[in-house]
Formats: structure tokens, C-alpha cells, sequence
């Protein structure tokens, strides 16, 4: 079967590899120079299954008023009533209960889980490499009553039997001894030790180049224009370099799938949810960190990759905006310079902005549509790159009938239909 896959970042590349392995011919096109240069380019870095968990949460809309009102606030509500937006957040504010809560998390952690370990299988088959390392995740808690308000994720833990140790100051420092001089900035931690890190852009073009040697064609600089329809399937997609047409379709554009579906009349609830990070060289071994810090203050991930620390966060509702506000940036480095002084030299660091394709209830879409012939894989939020692998073999298995190796009929956007 003939496969064109739209969108060439971690979760297109993924698609592509696992679809040609599955035997089909395979055929990606992007806009972009090459594979993963918008949102998979410099995100936080981290694979994390245990921490797959929806931004839409019990108490979510009390603490998103209290953030609004701090200078270094992890949510940034910019001015705008555009009816996308304000369809999204209502959407959002309904998933909040304590119920959708733990159906949403234990969906994401679904899927994180069986894409770790498609991960861990892809390395050892490939030997790719992409300043990966499998040291754990750190969640850092700096006041009492953030460490006593994790039962619920803890419940969900256990229940999925995703493996997790509570830590005091002491096992918090034995876990990152960088830590050690700041002990007293935090009171605990929960840490989930099967979690990785790594470098996506490395490891999106890494891939990229094992699907060309398997037969993968990749059309870059093409912009995609429309998807044309027929009895009930795509017949084609224009695109400035013409029609280009197949037996399936793959729709993987993040955040500009929407736009992209609506003129089929397919109303996919992805709203381009904007992050930050920072990457900066270290300057000094011995302070830095080990794996990944979840810092839950600020909610910003603070990863080692290599010799580089990539800290990433926020969450900037404000549409299609591409400005690199000097705001976050502060932020991000006054939560790296807190925790790790004189780790790493800020005047070097790069800065960067993306637009992460969220959906409401925080699992992604993957599966197909009422056009027979036509799938999505999109709207995995912040966790791109930790489901990029499990969700690139589910379509794969999807469009090739096999069984899923995992349940995936609430994974479709036939669950918004309600």
C-alpha cells in the first residue's frame, strides 16, 4: 500500500519508519528544509511516561487565576476572544473533574508506557544514538503542600503499575547530587526511574535516515495546500509541487492539522498551546544534573543532554504568535539557576519557541476518520516525543489491519463526537 504522510517532525518520521518495516511504500512531505525544525526542534527533552498527565485537572482553574497573577507564572493567557480559543478552553475546563481526570491520565500513560518500550526496542534493533540516557525523572517539589497533593497521580501509578519511589531532601540529592547546595530550597520528590531523556531533533533525523534506507521518500520544502475528497475518500493532496496522491493518508502536521481538516468537515480539537526552552553548555560537571527535573513550581523540565542542559516550559495561549518574549526566558532561567547555580553558562544559551498541538483531555489522536482512507496522528501536547514511538507502530498497525498491541479504540477522534 501506497502511504503519504503529512508532516515530517517526531511523530510523521516515526509513522514513516514503523509503516515502511510494516512493508508499505511510503511517501512524506513538509514545508520545512528537513525533519523536525518546528515543534520537535528543542523540546524539554525528556521521555516520561509516569508523568504523562493531562493539563486539565482537578483545581486546574483555581491555579491557573493564581499563576495569572505571578510574575513567573507556567501558564500565560494573552489577550484574544477568537472563537478556536474560547471553544478549546471550555472544552478543557470540562475535562477538569476528578472522573475524566483519571480516565484521561491513564490513556496518556497508556500509551507513554508502550512507547517507552517501543523505544528501548527501536535502540537496541538500530543503535541510534541521540544524547540519550535512562536515568529516571525527578518531580521536585519545593512546598508541603505540592508533595501532599500528588495522590491522585500516585493512584494512577499504582494502578497501571508504573514504578515510582517517594524521596525526602536526602534521596532527592542522592538522585541528583547537584542538588545537594539547594537542598533546603525543596522538601521532597517523586521520581519514576524507568523514564529517559534525549535529544528529538537528533533522534528525528537519525530516524529519518534509517527510513530513507528502508525506502521512504521525503519531499521537504513542499508546502501542503488542500486535501481533495470523494465519496467518502481523499483522492488526493494539492500541493504547490501538485498532486500527490496515494492509498492512505496520514495527517501529522501538530497544530496546523485543524485548519488543514476543516474543509473536510472534520472539527479536531488541537489548539497550538506555545512553549519555551532555553539550551545552555555546562561550565560545571559537578552541579549538573544527571537525567530530567520536573521543577513543579514553575512546572519546567530541566534535562541533560550531553554536555548541553535543555530547560523547557510554559504554556502560552495565544494562537499562531511566533515572538520570543523575553518573559520566559527569565523564568526558564531563574528555575535552571535556582536549583543548579553555576551549572551552565547563560550567555550562551540559544532560545526557543513552538507551538505544541494540544487537545482538551491531553491524549493525542491517532486512528482514523470518517474517511475511510484518511488517519490522524496528531495532538500529543508536551509529550511528542515521549508517545512519538508507540504512536508511529499504532497507526502503522491501524493501516495495516494487524492488532494494536495495546487498546486504541478511545484513542480516534470519533470520542470528541459526543
Amino acid at each position: 500500500m501506497k502511504v503519504l504522510i503529512l508532516g515530517s517532525g517526531v511523530i510523521g518520521v516515526t509513522s514513516a519508519y514503523y509503516l515502511a518495516k510494516a512493508g508499505h511504500e511510503v511517501h512524506v512531505v513538509d514545508r520545512q528544509p528537513g525533519p523536525a525544525l518546528e515543534t520537535s526542534f528543542a523540546n524539554a527533552g525528556e521521555i516520561s511516561p509516569g508523568y504523562a498527565s493531562p493539563w486539565a485537572a482537578p483545581g486546574i482553574p483555581l491555579k491557573a487565576i493564581k499563576w495569572m497573577m505571578s510574575r513567573h507564572s507556567p501558564l500565560i493567557l494573552r489577550p484574544g476572544l477568537d472563537a478556536e480559543r474560547l471553544v478549546w478552553l471550555a472544552q478543557m475546563l470540562r475535562n477538569c473533574t476528578d472522573a475524566r481526570y483519571a480516565v484521561n491520565k491513564a490513556r496518556m500513560v497508556r500509551i507513554a508506557e508502550y512507547s517507552r518500550d517501543k523505544l528501548i526496542a527501536l535502540r537496541t534493533d538500530t543503535g541510534l544514538a541521540y544524547d540519550e540516557r535512562a536515568q529516571g525523572t525527578l518531580q521536585l517539589f519545593r512546598t508541603q503542600a505540592q508533595l501532599d497533593g500528588i495522590a491522585k497521580d500516585v493512584a494512577v501509578l499504582q494502578a497501571d503499575g508504573v514504578p515510582f519511589e517517594l524521596l525526602d531532601r536526602d534521596g532527592c540529592v542522592a538522585a541528583e547530587p547537584g542538588l545537594a547546595g539547594v537542598r533546603n530550597s525543596f522538601v521532597g520528590g517523586l521520581r519514576l526511574p524507568n523514564d529517559e531523556t534525549g535529544d528529538c531533533f537528533m533522534f528525528t533525523n537519525a530516524l529519518a535516515t534509517l527510513a530513507q534506507a528502508l525506502g521512504v521518500r521525503f519531499d521537504y520544502g513542499t508546502s501542503i495546500q488542500h486535501i481533495d475528497v470523494e465519496a467518502g475518500r481523499v483522492t488526493g493532496v494539492h500541493t504547490d509541487r501538485g498532486l500527490m496522491q496515494a492509498d492512505a493518508y496520514i495527517v501529522a502536521t501538530g497544530s496546523y492539522a485543524p485548519a488543514l481538516l476543516r474543509p473536510l468537515g472534520i472539527k479536531l480539537p488541537v489548539y497550538p498551546v506555545k512553549g519555551y526552552s532555553i539550551t545552555v553548555p555546562i561550565i560545571d560537571e559537578s552541579r549538573a544534573p544527571v537525567s530530567t527535573i520536573m521543577d513543579e513550581t514553575y512546572k519546567i523540565a530541566i534535562t541533560r543532554l550531553g554536555s548541553r542542559i535543555r530547560v523547557g516550559g510554559m504554556a502560552e495561549i495565544a494562537g499562531f504568535d511566533p515572538q520570543l518574549r523575553p518573559a520566559p526566558r527569565e523564568t526558564l532561567q531563574l528555575s535552571l539557576g535556582s536549583l543548579f547555580p553555576g551549572v551552565a553558562d547563560l550567555a550562551a544559551s540559544s532560545y526557543w519557541t513552538g507551538f505544541r498541538p494540544m487537545t482538551p483531555d491531553g491524549t493525542p489522536v491517532i486512528g482514523g476518520t470518517a474517511y475511510d482512507n484518511l488517519y490522524l496522528n496528531t495532538g500529543h501536547g508536551t509529550l511528542g516525543w515521549t508517545m512519538a514511538c508507540g504512536s508511529g507502530q499504532l497507526i502503522a498497525d491501524i493501516i495495516s489491519a494487524r492488532p494494536t498491541e495495546i487498546e486504541v479504540g478511545d484513542l480516534d477522534i470519533s470520542r470528541y463526537a459526543a
